[in-house]
């Protein structure tokens, strides 16, 4: 044991030390008061949370919870962090996302804090012979561009390098991607290209712009159709070594290759899984370099965006919150650029003002906060340095039976990739369906009167491959129905709260019950009588003892006044009550329900 001196300030010294196995039997004696008998690890599994991927998180983490050691910032593996000196100086790299370019918006962004340019072009974006018009007044050797411009790359990078040419930037002042990814864009659309122009791409870089990358290795196309962590690490390693070998094939040495590439990952409000993601993606790339025969050649460029998944279109001010949890986890996790959504990305082009607040997220967190000065600050927790240990050992996983079917294109052109995320979102969707996952502002704590946020169209981005999906689509189109039903009619569908006794006895579960049926539009009514409210169902609310003596009479009550169906939020078995609402039930199966009771079409 290591004697440490005595500094004054001793924690606890009067006190012995206390043991696991003391936590464990405390925790049993809390348990059988529930009515479960379990004891020793039994009792941390009973309280541990089951997340994706096989992987749980436990309720208490010691030093025997440890994993392989992390090495030092700035060295192989690089789990915490590419640079021995933390994130980029200042902090990290704030990238602002454009897929149209409104005049002046670009300067603005630059001129207030935005240190490159994530360019969208093409396809669903800015037309390629606009870039120079987007680019107007932007000093080419000061600010880094990064284009995305799928089936239109050659185009694209062709149009950039024409312009550093004309403004007379020096070849070593160029900064950042051209984007090249091919099996991105067949994620995205379906529809294959050939590798020929990106490796051509990455020979001139390699030979003429030392600080331009060519590829992108874009992992969102896995993390929007619903993948988990370990899938988007899994798919996103296939892509890069799929890369490689190409590469290596067309004349570049493997240091020249990984020179190439840069990674694009989600960043989600779950901040702990966030922060060991990206930790665990520079670990498994190191691995990859090693065994193409260059270890220690240099950590994972990542570019870290905001999740797209986790956007809310109801309530998306909310949103706002969302992304700073999430870009505080990108900071955290080591990210060298971030991407921040602006709060209103999932209804249309944002406006100056979500721009605007989009890009002081990060840079609150860098000079307000002071995130960037500290090296890997989650480094050294046990629980995160496990999390990153058994998420690395998932993704390589998944990787491994992506390289065993064929490789990256293999399984997608094969369906296996769309299938495994498909069955991986459909779990997540049970859980959000019953209110395991909340969407807060959504399914839960909606607020039925909003106005409603409206912004233009933003232009369609490239289909036919993956799918996109959101959190919010099952109590989207709940909510749609609603807002028909509204327009058609003047009001929303309502259901009556009938609450029964005492506020002590029936306001939990009249709250509960008001939550629910608000997340599918349906507005709930109290007070008053139930032929007041306008409604055609009616929901008893109260406590079980007061359900066992008014529960059957009141149902029966209402009924004769002319409700159609009655449902009792809690469980029991009553005489005249239709339904039960519940923590846990399938929250969007009984609001579909109940729209379609009411004719909600």
């Amino acid at each position: 044991m290591t004697v440490l001196p005595d500094d004054g300030l001793s924690l606890a010294a009067e006190f012995p030390d206390a043991t696991r196995e003391q936590w464990q039997r405390l925790v049993e004696g809390v348990l059988r008061k529930s009515g479960k008998e379990v004891s020793g690890e039994a009792a941390e599994d009973a309280l541990s949370t089951t997340l994706e991927d096989g992987l749980r998180t436990r309720p208490l983490y010691t030093a025997r919870d440890g994993a392989p050691d992390p090495g030092l910032p700035g060295f192989a593996p690089f789990v915490r962090g590419g640079r021995a000196a933390g994130s980029t100086p200042g902090g990290w790299d704030i990238r602002q996302r454009h897929a149209a370019a409104p005049d002046g918006a670009v300067l603005t962004d630059l001129e207030n804090g935005v240190s490159s340019l994530w360019l969208v072009l093409g396809e669903g974006g800015i037309p390629v012979d606009r870039l120079g018009r987007a680019l107007d007044g932007v000093y080419l050797d000061l600010a880094p561009v990064v284009l995305d411009a799928g089936r239109d790359t050659e185009a694209a990078a062709a149009e950039l390098l024409r312009l550093y040419d004309e403004k007379g930037v020096a070849p070593e002042a160029v900064r950042g991607n051209l984007g090249a990814d091919p099996l991105g864009h067949e994620a995205r659309t379906g529809t294959a290209l050939p590798f020929a122009p990106a490796a051509g791409l990455a020979k001139r870089c390699a030979e003429g712009f030392p600080g331009l990358r060519a590829l992108t290795v874009d992992a969102l196309p896995y993390h929007e159709a619903g993948g988990s962590a370990a899938q988007e690490l899994g798919a996103s390693l296939a892509t890069g070594v799929a890369y490689l070998r190409e590469l290596t094939e067309a004349g570049l040495g493997i240091e020249q290759a990984l020179g190439q590439l840069e990674f694009r990952y989600a960043a989600t409000a779950d901040q702990f899984l966030t922060i060991a993601k990206l930790r665990a993606a520079r670990r498994l790339w190191a691995r990859v370099a090693e065994v193409s025969g260059a270890a220690g050649a240099g950590a994972q460029v990542q570019h870290a965006v905001t999740s797209p998944v986790m956007m809310s279109r109801r309530d998306p001010w909310v949103n706002m919150l969302r992304t700073t949890v999430a870009t505080l986890a990108a900071g955290v996790g080591g990210a060298d650029s971030v991407t921040v959504l602006p709060f209103d990305h999932a209804i249309g082009l944002p406006d100056a003002f979500a721009r605007r607040i989009a890009r002081n997220t990060s840079t609150i967190l860098v000079e307000e906060s002071h995130l960037a000065r500290v090296i890997d600050p989650a480094g050294g927790s046990w629980y995160v340095e496990r999390l990153t240990d058994e998420l690395a050992h998932a993704g390589w996983d998944f990787f491994r039976t992506i390289e065993r079917d064929g490789g990256q294109a293999a399984v997608l052109r094969s369906g296996r990739l769309r299938t495994d995320l498909a069955a991986t979102w459909a779990e997540r969707s049970k859980r959000i369906a019953k209110r395991r996952e909340p969407i807060t502002g959504v399914s839960e704590f909606p607020l039925l009167a909003e106005k409603p946020v409206e912004r233009e169209p933003a232009p369609e981005p490239p289909s036919g491959g993956l799918p996109r999906v959101r959190r919010d689509e099952a109590y989207e189109e709940l909510r749609a129905r609603s807002d028909a039903h509204l327009a058609a009619t003047g009001a929303r569908p309502r259901v009556y709260l009938a609450t029964l006794g005492s506020a002590a006895e029936y306001t939990g579960r009249a709250t509960f019950a008001s939550n629910l049926f608000q997340a599918g539009g349906i507005e709930p009514v109290t007070g008053g009588t139930f032929e007041e409210s306008g409604a055609g169902e009616a929901v008893l609310c109260s406590s079980d003892d007061r359900y066992a003596e008014q529960a059957e009479r009141t149902a029966g009550a209402l009924k004769a006044a002319g409700a159609r169906h009655v449902v009792l939020a809690g469980r029991g078995d009553y005489a005249g009550v239709d339904s039960y609402v519940f923590a846990g039930c399938d929250a969007v199966a009984v609001l579909s329900e109940t729209l379609d009771r009411m004719g909600v079409s």
